[in-house]
């Protein structure tokens, strides 16, 4: 546990940093005409091929731009270029969506003089319709990559589709005596239920690690992080998130015999943590962001089953967003999940309010339970006391407007 402290400590929050932070990275981003008046056509590019690692959606219909993306990954397992547009996922697009995904992958090729495979490509937006390659291409040409702020929200921005926020983070920690960032951007506000939402994430480091160290690294932290959130219950055709390792901070080669590899693993968790929590928030239509922290149970893996069980209840979620403490929906979660549960030992807490002890109600105020609720973050705990696994997850409340949202997405 001291350790666990030490590690998190060193490890800083840049509060207006991003995927430009770290070094020999740029971005941009442009209106090509996708969107009536958005940004839609995006990049982001590394001054030297990057290691690279990525996680995919586990939908059966993976879009055209995965396939072309873990293409191009499989040559060599390095990316200098990501190029991404909104407004169409060109999911489910048959051969004339792969076709196309290969050629948004060829224009960056010339317009950037990179080769073709050191290039990702990523869409999102809507399913089943086919992308107009003569606005993409005229996107890809117009984009002017820079290293500004402005530059990073440009990039930010394009990359949205009904999200009413950009998401963005940097950790900056101190590796071998070289600063070491990482830093992150990502869309997702429906259609998310990772097994990874429709959800992208991109994320930059210039610490010197390896794909194949990079790769065990970012799996086993989405199945902590990204695969942690849910906003409806819906997994995307198009959920990506893809890390950038440049090397550009000079550290020695990362490995998990590396002294210092815990730091680095906190700087990515940090980074993939904070994303995931965004994402959560800005679900359609959400009020309040969920955190739900399950303890006791038999095992991490079953913690965090019940606690994405419970934070993905439509009945959980509409009870929040009308502050209303009925915890027999919280309980009524618990049952249904993959996990072991003993119904006589659980606890469960709304901030620091104990509502049910050892299964048994206890006697609180209505009055503060309704007013914790109003709150914009809201804190559930639940301890199943029959093990030490925990694990958490972040979801949002459920409200009149994301039936709205979702009834009119393509008008």
């Amino acid at each position: 546990m001291k350790q666990a402290l030490t590690e998190k400590k060193i490890v800083r929050k840049i509060d207006a940093g991003g995927v430009l932070s770290p070094k020999g990275f740029s971005a941009g981003g442009v209106h090509a005409g996708l969107r009536y008046s958005k940004l839609d056509v995006g990049i982001i590019l590394s001054e030297t091929p990057a290691n690279c690692a990525a996680v995919y959606t586990t939908s059966a219909f993976q879009a055209a731009p995965i396939i072309v993306t873990k293409d191009s990954i499989s040559k060599e397992g390095l990316i200098q270029a990501v190029i991404v547009n909104s407004a169409c996922a060109n999911a489910c697009t048959g051969q004339q969506g792969l076709d196309d995904a290969y050629k948004m992958r060829s224009s960056t090729s010339k317009a950037f003089n990179i080769a073709e495979h050191h290039i990702a490509v990523a869409s999102t937006g809507v399913i089943g319709e086919f992308l107009q390659m003569d606005k993409i291409e005229a996107g890809i040409q117009a984009l002017n990559p820079g290293i500004s702020a402005e530059n990073a929200e440009d990039f930010q921005t394009a990359i949205l589709t009904t999200d009413t926020v950009m998401k963005s983070s940097c950790y900056e920690a101190e590796i071998d005596g070289m600063p070491v960032f990482v830093g992150g951007a990502a869309k997702g506000s429906g259609m998310i239920h990772p097994n990874m939402a429709t959800m992208l994430g991109f994320i930059t480091t210039d610490a010197n690690i390896s794909s194949e160290h990079l790769s065990v690294a970012l799996k086993e932290l989405t199945d902590i992080t990204f695969n942690q959130i849910t906003v409806d219950g819906d997994t995307s055709t198009n959920d990506m998130v893809l890390v950038m390792a440049n090397g550009h901070a000079g550290n020695e080669p990362l490995s998990p015999e590396h002294p210092e590899w815990p730091t680095f693993i906190q700087l990515l968790k940090e980074n993939c943590e904070s994303l995931a929590k965004q994402i959560a928030r800005d679900g359609e239509g959400a009020t309040k962001l969920v955190e739900v922290s399950v303890i006791g149970a038999v095992s991490n893996e079953e913690a965090r089953a019940v606690a994405k069980q419970i934070v993905g209840s439509n009945l959980v979620k509409t009870a929040i967003y009308g502050a209303d403490a009925n915890w027999g929906r919280i309980i009524g979660a618990v049952g249904q999940a993959n996990a072991f549960v003993n119904p006589d030992t659980v606890d469960i807490k709304l901030g620091s309010m104990e509502l049910l002890k050892a299964s048994n109600p206890l006697v609180y105020s209505e009055e503060q339970a309704k007013a914790y609720l109003e709150q914009e973050k809201i804190e559930i705990t639940v301890n199943l006391n029959v093990g030490s696994g925990s694990g958490t997850a972040w979801g949002c409340d459920l409200s009149y407007d994301y039936v709205k949202i979702n009834a009119s997405y393509r008008t």
